[in-house]
């Protein structure tokens, strides 16, 4: 059986704030973030980090975990370098994603 689990990065229309979490529906995960734009009781709601930038496919829950907590920990100029390496214009890429 093949599981998806999803390690995401999503910022403002402004790109100046990154979130990153991860969900085993993206699809259903972005709209979420979308709903709750301007929301203060969550992070990505109170700073608009609905737009997709980056993310990364695992079938392993604790690889997809691992993956998170790793980039969590890192500088934004490390965040920043993974996100040019496969998006390198920082597109939005939720139309991409609902169009699947």
């Amino acid at each position: 059986m093949q599981h998806n689990y999803f390690v995401y990065i999503t910022t403002n229309p402004d790109k100046t704030v990154l979130y990153i979490s991860i969900t085993n529906d993206l699809k259903r995960r972005l709209f979420e973030h979308q709903e709750n734009k301007g929301k203060s009781d969550t992070f990505a709601g109170e700073f608009y980090c609905y737009k997709l930038i980056y993310f990364e496919h695992f079938s392993n829950i604790e690889h997809a975990i691992a993956r998170e907590k790793q980039i969590k920990n890192w500088s934004r100029k490390k965040k920043e370098y993974i996100i040019n390496l496969k998006n390198p214009s920082w597109n939005f890429l939720n139309d991409e994603i609902f169009s699947l």
